[in-house]
């Protein structure tokens, strides 16, 4: 009997979690965009102003999903696991960059502005971590619509400032 390739349920979550994020993305009236070949990012969100119009800029996501949650600082944050390659390109993107960790099984995210995180915590040292990093998200990140609305209101402020 000839073993063929499988759809895994890591293949299944993984589709999960970047719909998840369609939803809310699409449920603000602002588009996802999947990218194809992931280096790093599941999706680029485009946000439009309250007339329709099309807003400069963009917000990159990339998303992680699981079927078991591990809880850090006594449940009051999640840990998700991410190449140090991954934070390298995050950190040095000009866009936000957002990293979402879809929880399967109770069809719940959460997420973290990957620059703003690892700009605010003391004493990191890309050169001198090792190929994986942990992200600590804080559990009252509740990826949802406000989120996503907070994350567009982040993305005009940082084109207000940047031009």
């Amino acid at each position: 009997m000839i073993v063929r390739k499988r759809r895994t349920r890591e293949h299944v979550i993984a589709d999960l979690a970047v719909n998840y994020v369609e939803r809310q993305v699409l449920l603000c009236g602002y588009t996802a965009e999947r990218i194809a070949f992931d280096y790093g990012y599941d999706l680029f969100l485009f946000t439009f102003d309250p007339s329709g119009q099309p807003e400069h800029g963009e917000i990159r996501v990339q998303a992680k999903a699981t079927d078991k949650v591990t809880k850090g600082d006594y449940g009051s944050r999640l840990t998700v696991r991410v190449s140090r390659a991954h934070v390298a390109h995050w950190v040095c993107d000009k866009w936000p960059v957002v990293l979402v960790l879809y929880d399967a099984q109770n069809d719940a995210a959460y997420w973290v502005d990957v620059k703003h995180y690892f700009n605010e915590l003391r004493g990191f040292n890309i050169f001198a971590a090792g190929q994986t990093i942990t992200v600590n998200i804080p559990r009252q990140n509740v990826f949802d619509v406000s989120a996503v609305e907070q994350l567009a209101a982040a993305k005009n402020q940082l084109m207000r400032e940047n031009g």
